[in-house]
């Protein structure tokens, strides 16, 4: 088992969709820490407690992007991944992310 501290070990501010939108951005976080994570490990936890922002783009691409990109099902991913945060909000939105993102052709 494996667990991100996001706040520490990412980014207190994470709220930009893509690299090329700014630092710290979802696409980052998915591609440099998460996906390695979710490929070695049978469990992983991120845990946003410490963030002062999260912006929705952030959420739907670290999250969702897993799914549109091809690297899980959600299935796969229902498994593999829990998301903690003191905001249950913020959970039930990156879950809802992943629940209706659909893999690119």
């Amino acid at each position: 088992m494996s667990t991100i501290m996001v706040s520490t070990m990412f980014s207190k501010m994470p709220c930009v969709r893509r690299r090329a939108d700014g630092p710290k951005s979802g696409e980052e976080f998915r591609e440099d820490f998460l996906l390695k994570e979710l490929r070695l490990n049978e469990k992983v936890i991120v845990d946003l407690d410490g963030v002062l922002t999260l912006g929705s783009s952030f959420l739907d691409e670290a999250f969702g992007g897993l799914i549109r990109e091809g690297h899980f099902t959600h299935d796969q991913l229902k498994q593999k991944l829990t998301i903690r945060f003191s905001l249950q909000s913020y959970v039930d939105e990156a879950w809802n992310y992943i629940n209706t993102a659909k893999r690119k052709k």
